[in-house]
């Protein structure tokens, strides 16, 4: 394979909670890779995701939205993003559109313009305002910084996504692949069982509690011929949340379970069996020790 006319880089996507950072990674990619909830912040690692084609391979990182921390976890989950523009060969700050820019997403220019890499401006969600609206945002960003392009899309209607792919590849550098071409990720399974599990906790109970939890996959073993057998831990951080998670003769966790169960047999095109149980963990979000071993470096 030439480098002359090979592209490949890294790509960070990076933009305020909810903004559609994650539909737009899985839309990108055509695989459902980032889950998606109407919740925000539901993103809190750095996801890797690969587009490849015949003449390039974009690498995708799908990133925890930009926020004004309060406690470690949201601190990891930050840092992480941070990294990420530091990492990539090009960054999509991704905006929604509106009539007029928002403060916090000009904080977060700020803090993308000090990386000095190239950056895409996409402007999502133009199918619920229209681009005549959006017109003075648009020149309001201009002036701000000199984007490689600004680019309207609606991620959720697939609206204008192979014009931003086009405008990703123009910018990429050449290079030889980072990744086999039949590879979509780097992370393991069992990273995406737990991601799984994660959204049918935000899928199922209200508006605080999912934030509080965080699921650990303690096995996962693969069996010839039988079913594979996943044992996951859901950690909380009050006994009290441990009730709501279990509900009422243990239904609203088989619920959780049965729907995670179902979906991570779509995942890995396999039968399984799981086992989810509760842990409580006293303010595990501010301790770097429960981060650690619950996966967040």
């Amino acid at each position: 394979m030439e480098a002359s006319n090979f592209k490949a880089g890294y790509v960070a996507i990076v933009g305020q909670p909810n903004v559609g950072k994650s539909t737009l990674t899985n839309e990108l990619l055509k695989f459902r890779l980032s889950i998606i909830t109407p919740k925000p912040q539901t993103t809190r690692h750095r996801i890797l995701g690969i587009l490849n084609g015949d003449n390039y391979q974009v690498i995708f990182l799908d990133t925890p939205g930009l926020i004004e921390p309060k406690y470690r976890l949201q601190e990891v989950m930050i840092n992480a993003a941070v990294n990420a523009t530091k990492d990539a060969d090009l960054i999509l700050f991704l905006v929604t559109a509106a009539a007029k820019a928002q403060e916090k997403d000009l904080a977060i220019l700020e803090i993308i313009k000090k990386t000095n890499k190239p950056v895409i401006l996409v402007i999502n969600k133009i199918d619920i305002v229209s681009k005549s609206i959006a017109l003075p945002c648009i020149d309001e960003y201009r002036q701000k910084h000199q984007f490689e392009a600004i680019i309207p899309i609606s991620a959720l209607k697939k609206e204008n996504l192979d014009e931003l792919e086009q405008a990703i590849i123009r910018v990429l550098p050449y290079g030889q692949p980072f990744y086999p071409p039949d590879l979509v990720t780097e992370h393991p399974e069992r990273f995406f069982v737990s991601e799984i599990i994660r959204e049918k906790i935000f899928q199922n109970y209200g508006e605080e509690l999912p934030y509080s939890t965080a699921v650990v996959i303690d096995e996962f073993k693969e069996q010839e011929g039988r079913k594979d057998v996943i044992k996951a831990r859901i950690v909380v951080e009050r006994a009290s949340q441990k009730g709501i998670i279990i509900g009422k003769g243990g239904a609203a966790l088989k619920n959780v379970g049965q729907q995670a169960r179902i979906e991570i047999e779509e995942f890995l095109g396999r039968p399984v069996f799981l086992e989810l149980w509760v842990a409580v963990r006293d303010k595990w979000r501010k301790k770097d020790m429960f981060l650690k071993e619950f996966g967040y470096e």
